[in-house]
Formats: structure tokens, C-alpha cells, sequence
């Protein structure tokens, strides 16, 4: 059902977008129980994430903030502006923020991202291994991470490089999967202790 109000979404209306779909200036001030993101101008709830997932992340996360050089800036849950009609909020991104300003900034530019980092849950399969990587290599962004659970409740790390020509990415030629400790020079030389186990 969609609705030919073109106003700004309300936490009574989000559910019904106009016949083109929300804009990020429509419905960036809602004040939702749940985190979102916006795909092709529909709201999309993001689902609950485990201890697990926000360990590894946040593992991550802290991993790259120590390594980043001054050229870069890491933050995690930092909505990305891919265009006025997908907003995506990927767990963690290495961004260069030259010309941008820090107070101002609501969402990154898609083409200020360097890096990428997801952490696969079992609602966001497909996403995180299919639709936003193709997503990213087709705005060129030059590099893309999934971690994974396995099922031996051990972390891996894909590595992806994008490939410019045809816009996709391929696995890192030396390391294309880091188990038990990611060892990496792109986009700047970072070491990550991966060998924690859950469940066990």
C-alpha cells in the first residue's frame, strides 16, 4: 500500500511510502522502537543482533581505530548515503572524511568509503553476502569484509578486493579468508586477533 503524501515520514505513516519511496530527507528525524535502514525508499527493520556478532564487531572496530593512519576515520552503525533512496548502516566502515564536516555529517557519502565490515547474523544472509556487496563494488568502494560464524563457533573474515573493471569484488589474492588471525596491508596495515570461540 502506498499513500501520495509527500511529506516527511511520521511514526504513523513510515509504513506506506509515497508511489517513488522515502527520501532520506523524509524520514531521517523518525523516532522508530527499531534500527533501519532505507533500500530502494522502503523502511527496513534491522533485526536484533546476538552478544556474538556485537563482540566481533566491536573487536573490529577497535582493531582498525588503532591502525588507522591519519588519512582515515573508523566508525561503527554510521548510516552511508549510497544515494537519496538507500540509506545502508553496515557494523563497521573506514571512510576518509577530507572535505567533510565532522558536526554537520548525518550520513557518510558512499564515495568517501574505503572499507566496508559486516558481521553476518542469521537474518542478514543474503544482505551481507549478496545485495550490499554488490551495492558497494557498483558505487567502488575498494574494499569489503564479511565475518562469519562458522560451525566449528570460530570466526572467519572474508577479504574482498573490487575489481574496477567490472565493478564486483574477488577474494584478496593471498588471503582471501582469515581464520584464528587476520594479517592484512589494505587499506592500511592492520593485525586482528580472530581466535575466540563462542558456544563452546
Amino acid at each position: 500500500m502506498t499513500t501520495p503524501q509527500q511529506g516527511r515520514a511520521t511514526e504513523d505513516t513510515w509504513m506506506f511510502p509515497p508511489a517513488d519511496g522515502w527520501t532520506f530527507d523524509q524520514v531521517k528525524d523518525l523516532e522508530l522502537p527499531f534500527d533501519w535502514e532505507l533500500v530502494d525508499g522502503q523502511i527496513v527493520v534491522r533485526g536484533q543482533t546476538k552478544f556474538w556478532h556485537n563482540r566481533v564487531r566491536d573487536r573490529l572496530l577497535i582493531a582498525l581505530e588503532a591502525a588507522r593512519t591519519e588519512r582515515y576515520e573508523v566508525v561503527t552503525e554510521q548510516c552511508v548515503m549510497v544515494d537519496d533512496s538507500n540509506i545502508s548502516k553496515p557494523d563497521v566502515i573506514v571512510f576518509e572524511p577530507h572535505k567533510l564536516e565532522p558536526l554537520q555529517l548525518e550520513c557518510v557519502p558512499v564515495n568517501k568509503l574505503t572499507l566496508v565490515v559486516e558481521v553476518v547474523s542469521p537474518g542478514s544472509r543474503q544482505d551481507d553476502r549478496v545485495r550490499k556487496p554488490a551495492l558497494f563494488a557498483a558505487h567502488k568502494v575498494p574494499y569489503y569484509w564479511r565475518a562469519e560464524l562458522g560451525r566449528d563457533q570460530r570466526v572467519a573474515v572474508h577479504e574482498y578486493w573490487l575489481n574496477a573493471d567490472t565493478l564486483s569484488y574477488f577474494p584478496a589474492p593471498s588471503h582471501p579468508v582469515h581464520h584464528d588471525k587476520l594479517i592484512t596491508e589494505l587499506p592500511f596495515p592492520v593485525e586482528i586477533d580472530l581466535a575466540v570461540r563462542f558456544g563452546l
